[in-house]
């Protein structure tokens, strides 16, 4: 094997054991919020020293926002937004985010906790708002036009759209018998006026 394909295999293996280190944090995080997640116990759970998961995220604050992106890679199939989705996809993605506790658990949890000041994911979070809303409004703007019924514009819903999907997942993730996550959402896009 000669050096090239040597350094090729060895970055197919560094990607592998940084994507087993991210699910990995996930469900730490996942369990025990982000304060509570410590390096080391991500660490053991994927069988490596402190020292050897920081060799792939120097710390902890590069370990929690590679988890947030590949939890929005998750969402937008790698497409990095909602960007020309239809109403119809932003359905699809609710009820597959009722098939998944654990990944909107820790969303949830960092969403909460990231409105401190000194968070490390509080850039994340605002960048990714802003990105969603811009999104969001693209969106409506493809199903509704320039006005939603009742005259308000794509960006003036478009946070509205947003508060809904992130607010049922914290009252779904409380009392999941109580809150049908799927059939709320379609509820709402049904008082939007949606086909």
């Amino acid at each position: 094997m000669d050096r090239g394909t040597r350094m090729a295999a060895a970055r197919v293996r560094g990607g592998e054991r940084r994507a087993e280190i991210v699910r990995a944090a996930l469900e730490v995080i996942a369990e025990r919020g982000y304060r509570g997640a410590s390096l080391g116990a991500v660490a053991e759970r994927v069988g490596l020293t402190q020292q050897g998961l920081l060799h792939h995220f120097p710390t902890k604050e590069a370990l929690l926002v590679a988890v947030l992106e590949e939890r929005d890679r998750w969402d937008t199939g790698g497409g990095g937004g909602h960007g020309g989705r239809r109403l119809e996809l932003l359905e699809l993605l609710v009820e597959y985010n009722a098939m998944r506790p654990g990944i909107v658990r820790t969303f949830s949890a960092l969403l909460g906790e990231s409105v401190t000041e000194d968070h490390p994911a509080r850039d994340f979070f605002t960048h990714r708002y802003a990105r969603v809303r811009a999104d969001m409004a693209a969106v409506l703007r493809a199903e509704f036009g320039d006005r939603l019924p009742g005259g308000p514009t794509p960006e003036e819903v478009a946070p509205l759209v947003t508060a809904v999907m992130d607010g049922l997942q914290y009252q779904w993730l409380l009392d999941p018998d109580a809150v049908d996550m799927p059939a709320v959402f379609r509820a709402f896009l049904r008082l939007l006026g949606a086909r």
